[in-house]
């Protein structure tokens, strides 16, 4: 997959299929678009192109940080899966903000990077205050010689699938929910730190988590069942998001994750958690021991679970 940030650095070529959008979560529907824009570039042997923004445009506008749920980096190597030929990132300013539908059409993409097709959402809207929309790109398709496919809304079990969904079964901790969407578990990576080593001497030894990004989503407060990947190494444990009530007060707020029957030292090393099912409630417990009680219970019920996804897997692949 090629990358580029400016004008310059694009080849201009006719004959390429383009979509436009900030794809944060390349989520189902999002899937669906680049998905479309690949088969559309194959059958005329163009050229995939995927034109993308950084920062989200949200965060501009509003002047408001937006909790995303994808880096960059992650939008990046999730596009270069899905086979994209050109990843075109363009920094989203005020001022560009300011141009008109045309202006950005006709700069970026008529003269830019050439266009033949272009495929949006049902919803996609574009331009200054974002008046350009479907039915406009259709105008100028006809104006400037290239087709307009309209993808339809995706549902799962009758939802909607969208960014502001996802984020808001991530924060309500709905991470199976958000997994349906998604189309892969929701996922968090960091850097290994050293904690109090309290989880040592209760006998469920946790790796605490610096985040590598301050700005993605970090689902509601509670213990999860996890997917633990480090860095090729993939195993299962309990996460917990929030406070330890039970031995602070300071409401510093922390990622940790036990890794199921793993002793290892990860100090250092970078692990991504994939959430896959809530628990429970973050609970202040009135003694360690009723703690401690409790967590048996959390891993009675991770392995029950990974049991049920295993056999889940068996089937699917029968």
């Amino acid at each position: 997959m090629r990358r580029a940030s400016r004008l310059s650095d694009v080849e201009y070529q006719k004959n390429s299929v383009v979509t436009v959008g900030s794809f944060d979560g390349v989520h189902l529907a999002h899937r669906e678009v680049i998905e479309e824009v690949g088969r559309r570039a194959r059958a005329r042997n163009g050229r995939s192109v995927v034109l993308t923004f950084e920062p989200h445009p949200k965060e501009v506008l509003s002047g408001t940080p937006v909790h995303l749920l994808t880096t960059l980096e992650e939008r990046r190597a999730l596009c270069e899966e899905l086979g994209v030929d050109l990843f075109f990132l363009v920094e989203f300013t005020y001022e560009f903000s300011r141009q008109t539908s045309r202006e950005f059409l006709v700069r970026y993409i008529i003269q830019g990077t050439g266009v033949s097709e272009v495929v949006e959402g049902y919803d996609h809207h574009f331009g200054r205050d974002r008046e350009g929309s479907i039915e406009e790109l259709v105008r100028l398709g006809k104006e400037f010689e290239f087709s307009v496919v309209a993808m339809k809304p995706v549902y799962i079990e009758e939802e909607i699938v969208s960014s502001s969904r996802i984020r808001q079964h991530l924060l309500e901790g709905r991470v199976d929910r958000a997994e349906r969407l998604l189309g892969r578990p929701y996922a968090l990576s960091g850097t290994v730190v050293p904690g109090d080593g309290r989880g040592r001497s209760l006998g469920y030894p946790t790796a605490n988590i610096r985040l590598s990004s301050s700005r993605k989503v970090v689902p509601q407060d509670g213990i999860y069942f996890a997917r633990v990947d480090l860095g090729g190494d993939v195993r299962f444990g309990m996460a917990s998001i929030g406070v330890r009530p039970t031995f602070t007060t300071d409401g510093q707020r922390i990622v940790e994750v036990n890794i199921l029957d793993f002793e290892s030292d990860l100090y250092g090393r970078v692990i991504t958690i994939q959430f896959l099912n809530r628990l429970r409630d973050q609970m202040k417990f009135d003694s360690v021991e009723l703690l401690v009680e409790q967590m048996h219970r959390d891993k009675t019920e991770s392995l029950r679970l990974l049991k049920a996804r295993s056999s889940e897997l068996k089937r699917t692949t029968l």
